[in-house]
């Protein structure tokens, strides 16, 4: 069973993580190259719109397994 001292700091880093994505969704849009690489998925029809971010979801991806193995050694 989970203490209450590992469950504060499961929450902190909760925390931590919220704050993070919260400000990479702020900078996000002023990088120009997310979401737009190409194998980037985009169809337009007339009342449709379908995207879907194939390139950026694997470049962020990498990133993100680099960084989490990084942090973990």
């Amino acid at each position: 069973m989970v203490g209450l001292g590992a469950l504060g700091k499961i929450l902190i880093l909760f925390g931590i993580a919220l704050i993070v994505i919260g400000f990479l969704l702020l900078i996000g849009e002023k990088i120009p190259w997310v979401g737009r690489l190409p194998g980037d998925i985009l169809i337009k029809r007339e009342k449709f719109t379908f995207y879907f971010p194939l390139a950026t979801s694997i470049v962020i991806s990498i990133i993100l397994t680099l960084l989490f193995t990084l942090l973990r050694k």
